[in-house]
């Protein structure tokens, strides 16, 4: 698979899942995919658990793509996910194997105020 083919399958898999398109959200991985969330801990392997541990959660989500940066095997999206209106700043770190989803880790991380000892040099972002 080329990094163009990569590119329009991360650009189909993030738009459908900002839809809420669990099936073609989930057809980007590997049948033996590994998903990581460092921050709680959890892992889950096998595409079918990944689809199914997404497709469980009650919260309405959306995705909004920052970027998306990559080469080869090793892709990573930047994202803003927001759960019933509250936005985390997120990372998407894939590793693909025969053009699909072999591995993901995603990190979060949530807004906060900026310290004012910094003030002098910042410019606010939107």
């Amino acid at each position: 698979m080329t990094g163009a083919e990569i590119r329009q399958a991360l650009d189909r898999h993030w738009a459908a899942a900002d839809a809420n398109d669990f099936g073609i959200e989930h057809q980007i991985y590997q049948e033996d995919a590994v998903l990581e969330y460092p921050q709680s801990g959890e892992r889950i392997r096998g595409r079918r658990n990944i689809q199914a541990s997404r497709a469980a959660q009650p919260n309405k989500k959306r995705f909004d793509v920052r970027r998306i940066l990559g080469a080869a095997e090793l892709w990573v999206t930047e994202f803003i996910l927001t759960y019933d209106g509250q936005p985390t700043f997120s990372v998407s770190i894939m590793e693909f194997r025969d053009g699909k989803v072999a591995r993901e880790i995603q990190y979060f991380g949530d807004a906060f105020e900026p310290g004012p000892s910094r003030a002098q040099w910042v410019e606010r972002m939107p």
